[in-house]
């Protein structure tokens, strides 16, 4: 009987207890007893699939992983104590020293730091292509190249990469395609559908939806999984069992979530496209984005990210976080709370101008995490701080 996304985010369940419980119970437990000698010897063979520590797997870890290789339609999945524990155990896992990474340019910070401060020392190079310069990613490609890399929507931009393209690249040069799906969510996207090997999600945004818990995963084939597996096993980025519950019953309200965040970005994002204070608004689902048609391709809704651009540079970027009223000034996404930030004068401070604006942080960019409050409240408290 196949089964539709909402239906499988609910009924997934990998274990009851002998109570027969409806919701599955917190597997609070560090290890697993075994029934004697030969049950011990057999599971460590793994000639038995079950559990053994609760670093390699947790009936509540491997509910939550079952849960998003289904929505994924991948084949095997481990999940991670957060979205970076994830970005560089499945690098680490699957990348030899001399290996060769190319990525699009416009990522997450810290896992630029990975590719420019700490792979380097392990002789892992990474050469970066713009998101509007896709037709540049063969001429970057080495022999000793190993995986592409690319985030869509892009963090904080939101920009979008054609995963398709990506992925005839890949493939023409027997690559790796590797996508961090963190801002659309399993619900939103499904990269593994446009050809990605992996695909990688910061659990801790809208799958949680809730700013309570850290989380990461990464799914895809079972071959590359197997390798992030051993290597997650040995170094221990294990997520733990009460945070995959947490997460799996967050699952199983992410359409419900999803479907309203998307709504009320596209009311916040159509609104700052009209307000004489705000230079550009991004957001994937509406007509002016630059890469609306291929978004429109492999999303189902926009995502709850919107970025606008205030006149008036960094000063006014920061005048505006000092009025704003009820959204939260904060470094975390996907919440249930609109959050707002200026990158260039927070979380993308130390970097200069040039590097901002290779991933499209302008002076006045703002990035809108957009929540589930009443939207013409959250349209209000933006248009009075950009007004006053």
């Amino acid at each position: 009987m196949s089964q539709n996304f909402e239906t499988q985010a609910v009924r997934i369940q990998t274990e009851r207890s002998q109570f027969s419980e409806h919701s599955t119970p917190l597997y609070l437990t560090s290890s697993f007893i075994f029934d004697d000698a030969e049950d011990m010897r057999a599971s460590f063979a793994e000639e038995k699939q079950r559990n053994l520590y609760s670093r390699f797997s947790n009936p509540n870890t491997t509910e939550f992983v079952d849960k998003i290789v289904a929505m994924e339609g991948a084949e095997a999945g481990y999940a991670f104590a957060t979205g970076m524990s994830a970005v560089f155990s499945t690098f680490a896992a699957l990348l030899n020293s001399g290996d060769h990474i190319v990525s699009s340019r416009s990522v997450f910070g810290s896992t630029h730091s990975l590719f420019t401060k700490y792979l380097p020392k392990w002789n892992i190079e990474t050469s970066y292509f713009k998101v509007n310069e896709v037709d540049k990613v063969e001429s970057l490609i080495q022999p000793n190249t190993k995986i592409l890399y690319a985030e869509s929507p892009t963090n904080p931009a939101v920009d979008v990469l054609d995963l398709e393209l990506l992925s005839t690249i890949a493939k023409k040069h027997n690559l790796l395609l590797v996508v961090d799906n963190c801002f659309a969510t399993p619900y939103l996207q499904n990269p593994i559908k446009f050809g990605a090997d992996l695909v990688i999600h910061s659990a801790t945004k809208l799958i949680d939806g809730q700013g309570r818990v850290l989380g990461g995963v990464t799914v895809g084939k079972a071959d590359l999984v197997r390798e992030i597996y051993l290597f997650s096993r040995n170094t221990g980025p294990a997520m733990s069992p009460f945070n995959a519950w947490v997460l799996s019953k967050s699952l199983e309200t992410l359409a419900v979530r999803a479907d309203k965040h998307c709504e009320n970005a596209l009311k916040v994002a159509q609104f700052l496209e009209n307000h004489p204070e705000v230079n550009f608004v991004k957001y994937p689902f509406l007509k002016s984005h630059p890469q609306y048609e291929v978004a429109k391709k492999q999303m189902r809704l926009g995502g709850n990210i919107v970025a606008f651009e205030i006149k008036g540079g960094v000063e006014a970027g920061r005048r505006f976080l000092d009025r704003i009223k009820l959204c939260s000034l904060s470094a975390n996404l996907g919440d249930s709370r609109t959050i707002v930030t200026h990158p260039s004068s927070t979380t993308h401070s130390k970097l200069s101008t040039e590097d901002r604006l290779e991933v499209g942080i302008t002076d006045g960019l703002v990035r809108c995490s957009v929540g589930l409050e009443f939207v013409d409240d959250v349209i209000e408290d933006l248009n009075q701080a950009l007004n006053n």
